[in-house]
């Protein structure tokens, strides 16, 4: 009589963490991914590529002929044209528009982090309410903001004043989240109770230690404050009726909307030229960027 044997079904051992090892992937499941991401790839780079090709263009001929390849270079002579225009009132759009981002995401970016530090380090009453009310106003858009803030501007008289565009740029609800969430998990308790034993104040203990050790989360804070101030329209062109003081897109559109006054083609080279500093934040920032987006993912 032979001894029935029953097959223990195999079970997968825990790694040292206590986890169960990563499944591989299939084939299908990679190529799905590569396709996906190839096809959103080229859906948000197409409009780029096509204003990049179009400004290259000799000047007249940005919508004629093949715009998705270039035909014949005039970047030079456009930019000239562009630097005529209006005496050169496009350069002082672009200055602007850096004033406005640099000096609002610098002071928003600090005012966050101070924010997110005591919210995730401090122990103090209401906190939590604060926190909800927090996380409320991120999921608030800003442009429903816009009205109460020209009332609000035009009754203390600082309507085409660049602090009605600056005040609101240093407030980001978005920027506490991400710095209370960053500061929770990389800045450990016994670090600021060492720094207090040495007899460092509180504010010497945020500035030399914690602001260190939040480094990433505050580089992207500063890039999401300096893009979204970058795009904002709807505020400046409110707030600001010179043309001297209205950041590049405000300006561009009130070009756009000139067809007679302005020729179309500087509209194209404009916004190719407007769109640099903020490529050349990225592309200078991206280390950075990709640490401060995993903040909290992991403890």
């Amino acid at each position: 009589m032979t001894a029935l044997t029953t097959r223990r079904p195999t079970t997968r051992r825990p790694n040292a963490r206590g986890l169960s090892p990563r499944r591989d992937t299939t084939a299908l499941s990679r190529t799905v991914v590569l396709v996906l991401l190839s096809v959103s790839t080229v859906y948000f780079l197409f409009p780029l590529w096509w204003l990049l090709v179009s400004a290259t263009k000799p000047f007249g001929e940005q919508f004629s002929g093949n715009g998705l390849w270039f035909d014949g270079f005039g970047l030079f002579d456009n930019l000239v044209r562009l630097t005529a225009q209006g005496d050169g009132i496009f350069w002082q759009w672009m200055l602007n528009s850096l004033l406005y981002c640099g000096v609002g995401a610098a002071i928003g970016t600090l005012l966050s982090a101070m924010g997110g530090y005591a919210l995730a380090k401090y122990d103090f009453p209401g906190r939590g309410a604060l926190f909800g009310v927090i996380l409320a106003a991120v999921l608030v858009p800003k442009i429903l903001f816009t009205l109460p803030l020209y009332l609000m501007f035009s009754g203390v008289h600082l309507i085409n004043n660049p602090l009605a565009v600056l005040l609101p740029s240093i407030v980001s609800p978005f920027g506490v989240y991400l710095a209370r969430v960053f500061a929770a998990q990389s800045v450990p308790d016994e670090v600021i109770e060492a720094g207090r034993i040495d007899g460092a104040s509180e504010f010497r203990i945020f500035r030399s230690i914690s602001a260190r050790m939040m480094l990433p989360a505050l580089v992207t804070i500063f890039l999401f404050q300096f893009v979204e101030i970058w795009n904002n329209y709807l505020l400046p062109a409110m707030v600001l009726g010179d043309d001297r003081m209205q950041p590049v897109t405000v300006g561009l559109v009130g070009w756009n909307a000139s067809h007679v006054a302005v020729p179309p083609p500087l509209v194209v080279i404009g916004s190719l030229v407007s769109v640099i500093p903020l490529i050349v934040a990225f592309l200078a920032l991206q280390r950075f960027w990709r640490a401060g987006m995993t903040a909290g993912a992991v403890k």
